[in-house]
């Protein structure tokens, strides 16, 4: 085991299941993952192998099948997966995300719908915000879900949504303006709809579309999508938590677990360019000696290890502050931002450390280096994260008087 990103007080339940996860890791990811990644190539056996390991179901209550841990041991897996290949971890986070919002906001009926076969991976989930023309700007959403009866005809365009393909579940954010008057705030019309879909490519259900994989820099693999709901009936019982008017506080809410997870994933890449990073340097000679004798490269070592230490002990405080109960944004945002700036900076050296080899894509670096810069814009930019964490310093930091 690595001496760096060490967590202390974890129980032995927690230190059995991450020594599974990184042995799994260890002999089923990283042997095939830069193949796999080359090829565009959905990680199938992986992901049976991630089925058969129960990680479906790591978060989900027990009562419906899974193995009810924290937030903290989810992060921590995600950690171990994200160093083997990050496009791994991003099927099972969108996974994740739609459990937790139907653990927290859904109805009792829902919830003994879907997530006993989450857990068992049988029902794979994906969520939808994003739409082409908005980025960040989620309040400016135009997918609309209109009342007819006792359905619901959703229509509009949504864009990268991961899973989008193998999915079976998606949770998608539409605007809804039953039972708001006008002039209601727009974050206070929106509405999170179930919708259950066939996995694969073309029109998976009557009105609904995926096109098909969106071609990427990196984070291959795993299947990105647009989504296109053309009249879409849906049941009203798809209605999260049975309530319209509350889609944007469980987004947000299930965004700050993501929030979590995507510092996990930098985390784990960050490890990943040490490793490979300062294995090379021992290995490559130049003017008679291993090059992590030179002080230039030294120097690079010792940022790097920083770095994914500071970022690690940033990402279990996120978790930590989540899994307590208490308001974790403030947190999420800064683990987020410094994890995923903090692993660019450490994949470009350890980029730097391999010379020329770096730029083949015989040698691991070159997928994590196109790899690293989605960390930059998922779950919210960088820039998104500083607004967060500027707004919620200034509520505590509140000037009285």
């Amino acid at each position: 085991m690595s001496r760096l990103a060490q967590t202390a007080g974890l129980s032995d339940v927690q230190e059995e299941i991450l020594s599974t996860v990184r042995d799994f890791v260890d002999k089923e990811i990283l042997p095939v993952a830069t193949e796999l990644e080359h090829r565009d190539e959905y990680p199938a056996r992986i992901v049976e192998g991630l089925k058969e390991l129960g990680l479906f179901g790591l978060m989900i209550p027990e009562e419906y099948g899974g193995l009810g841990e924290s937030l903290l041991t989810y992060a921590l897996c995600v950690e171990e997966i994200a160093r083997g290949w990050m496009s791994v971890s991003g099927i099972v986070n969108t996974h994740f995300i739609v459990a937790y919002m139907l653990e927290r906001h859904g109805t009792t009926e829902q919830k003994e719908k879907f997530l006993p076969r989450m857990a068992a991976g049988e029902v794979r989930g994906a969520f939808s915000m994003s739409e082409p023309g908005l980025g960040s700007d989620v309040s400016a959403i135009t997918s609309k879900g209109v009342r007819d009866g006792d359905e619901y005809v959703l229509t509009g365009q949504k864009m990268w949504l991961t899973n989008g393909g193998t999915s079976s579940l998606v949770a998608v954010l539409c605007r809804s303006d039953e039972g708001h008057p006008e002039g209601t705030p727009p974050h206070k019309s929106m509405t999170t709809f179930l919708v259950e879909k066939e996995p694969g490519f073309g029109e998976v259900r009557p009105g609904l579309t995926i096109p098909g994989k969106i071609d990427k820099m990196g984070y291959k693999g795993v299947d990105t999508t647009e989504m296109l709901m053309d009249r879409l009936r849906v049941s009203a019982n798809s209605v999260l938590g049975s309530t319209t008017g509350r889609g944007f506080y469980q987004m947000m809410d299930g965004v700050e677990v993501g929030r979590v997870n995507v510092a996990a994933r930098g985390c784990g890449v960050a490890q990943r360019a040490f490793e490979l990073g300062v294995a090379y340097a021992q290995q490559r000679h130049t003017f008679g000696k291993p090059i992590a004798r030179h002080q230039a490269i030294q120097f690079k070592l010792a940022e790097m290890a920083t770095k994914v230490e500071a970022a690690h002990a940033m990402m279990v405080n996120a978790a930590r502050k989540k899994d307590s109960g208490e308001r974790n944004d403030l947190e999420a945002g800064m683990a987020k931002y410094l994890a995923s700036e903090y692993c660019k900076e450490v994949v470009e050296d350890a980029f730097r450390i391999h010379g020329g080899y770096g730029f083949s894509k015989e040698y691991e670096i070159e997928r994590l280096y196109r790899e690293a810069p989605m960390l930059l814009i998922g779950e919210g930019t960088a820039e998104i994260q500083k607004m967060i964490i500027g707004r919620r310093l200034l509520e505590e930091y509140r000037i009285q008087g």
